[in-house]
C-alpha cells in the first residue's frame, strides 16, 4: 500500500507555488492550492517572473491564454527556475488547436527542462506525435493507448508524464501508474485540469527532485479520490455549480487514510 505521505508534507511544508496560468483560471487554482496547504502566487511580469521563480518552491506554467509578451515571460522565468534547480511543470492547454500554441510548447520544451508535464489525453498526444481526434481543450475520443501516449511523451522529453482523462495515467518512461478514481463532474467545471497542474506541482515541491513520479501519482490519486467525496456530498446529483465548492472542501479535508482506502491504481513496468 502507498504510504501517501507527500500529501500530508504539502501542509507541512506549505510550498509556494509560483504560477504562470491562464485569466479563466487563476482564482480557482489560488483557492486550490490554499484549500491543499500549499501558497499560491501568479506572476507574469517580464520583469519580475526570474526571481520569483529562483525564490519559489515549484514553477507552473499553462499556456490556457496566450500571447507573445506571456511567451517571452515563461521563457525567462522556466530558464530561471532551472539554473536554481527548482522543479517546472508545463500544463499545455489546447496545444492542438492552433500553430502558434504548437509552435510555443515546442519553443518551450527547447528550451526549458521540465519536471513534469501534465495535460489531457488530447494533448499528450499531440506533444508524443500522435494522431488524435480532439478539439480546443476537449480531451477527444479514446481510441489509443493512453498508457502508451504517456510513455512516448514520457521518453520523449525526458519528464514525468500525466494523462489525464477517464482515467488518469503517469509514466517516467520505464514505469506507469493508472489510477480510475474521479467524478464525472469534474470535467464539468473550468479548470479542473488546470488545478490539477498545480497541485502536483504543489505535490513535487515537497520531496526530492527525484521523487516526481511518485509525488504525481499521489498527487493524481488524492485530487480523484476528493472528487469523489464531494460528489457525493451534494444533496442533488449532477449539479456542477453545487459540485465546486463542494470539491475545494474535499481538498482541505483530505487524509492519506481516506485515500488509501479507497484508491484504485494499477501499476506496472513498460514493455521494452
Amino acid at each position: 500500500m502507498r504510504r501517501f505521505d507527500s500529501l500530508e508534507q504539502v501542509k507541512k511544508v506549505n510550498p509556494l507555488v509560483h504560477n504562470m496560468t491562464n485569466i479563466v483560471v487563476a482564482g480557482d487554482l489560488a483557492d486550490g492550492l490554499l484549500a491543499i496547504g500549499a501558497s499560491p502566487i501568479m506572476a507574469s511580469a517580464l520583469e519580475e517572473v526570474a526571481e520569483m521563480a529562483e525564490n519559489a518552491d515549484v514553477l507552473v506554467m499553462n499556456i490556457g491564454t496566450l500571447d507573445a509578451e506571456l511567451v517571452r515571460a515563461m521563457k525567462r522565468a522556466g530558464t530561471a527556475a532551472n539554473e536554481a534547480g527548482k522543479p517546472v511543470v508545463l500544463d499545455p492547454v489546447g496545444v492542438g488547436a492552433t500553430s502558434f500554441r504548437r509552435e510555443v510548447v515546442a519553443e518551450l520544451l527547447e528550451t526549458i527542462r521540465f519536471t513534469a508535464i501534465r495535460g489531457n489525453t488530447s494533448e499528450m498526444a499531440v506533444l508524443a506525435g500522435v494522431e488524435w481526434q480532439g478539439k480546443g481543450v476537449d480531451a477527444g475520443s479514446d481510441h489509443v493507448d493512453q498508457i502508451e501516449i504517456a510513455r512516448q511523451v514520457a521518453k520523449k522529453h525526458k519528464t514525468i508524464a500525466v494523462s489525464s482523462g477517464a482515467s488518469d495515467v503517469i509514466s517516467d518512461g520505464k514505469r506507469f501508474a493508472k489510477i480510475t478514481n474521479g467524478s464525472s463532474l469534474l470535467p464539468r467545471i473550468t479548470g479542473s485540469g488546470c488545478l490539477l497542474s498545480a497541485v502536483c506541482g504543489a505535490f513535487i515541491a515537497t520531496l526530492p527532485i527525484d521523487a516526481a513520479y511518485v509525488a504525481c501519482l499521489e498527487a493524481c490519486a488524492s485530487y480523484a479520490v476528493a472528487s469523489e467525496f464531494a460528489e457525493e456530498s451534494l444533496s442533488a446529483k449532477n449539479l456542477p455549480g453545487s459540485f465546486r465548492p463542494a470539491f475545494l472542501d474535499a481538498l482541505a479535508n483530505w487524509s492519506k487514510e481516506a485515500i488509501q482506502e479507497r484508491v484504485f491504481i494499477e501499476e506496472g513496468r513498460h514493455a521494452e
